[in-house]
């Protein structure tokens, strides 16, 4: 049990520090991390007809602010991750519009 709590104790430190270094930066990662949540209790409550065309161009944004948040931490496999999904999603989203006009 002291094991779990320390782990515990050090994840809300580390999220501190990482608030305190770039307080900006982490809303966006909280914001984010609220639109992919968000997007996937949508998608779940839906099934089987989301509403792509709403939660599409949401998710997209998401992805790009964890992709700008990847790049100001340097992490390049979350930089490519991210700058990749965007690129799929949008192209989805394109495709999906098209279809619709």
């Amino acid at each position: 049990m002291h094991q779990i709590t320390d782990t515990i104790v050090d994840i809300y430190r580390w999220a501190e520090r990482d608030y305190r270094e770039w307080p900006f930066r982490f809303g966006i990662e909280v914001f984010a991390w609220a639109i992919s949540i968000g997007n996937s209790l949508v998608m779940a409550l839906t099934v089987p007809n989301p509403p792509l065309i709403v939660l599409y161009p949401i998710w997209i944004v998401g992805c790009a602010m964890y992709g700008w948040a990847s790049w100001t931490r340097g992490s390049f496999g979350m930089l490519a991750n991210y700058i990749l999904l965007v690129t799929i999603d949008s192209v989805g989203l394109a495709r999906m519009i098209a279809e619709r006009l």
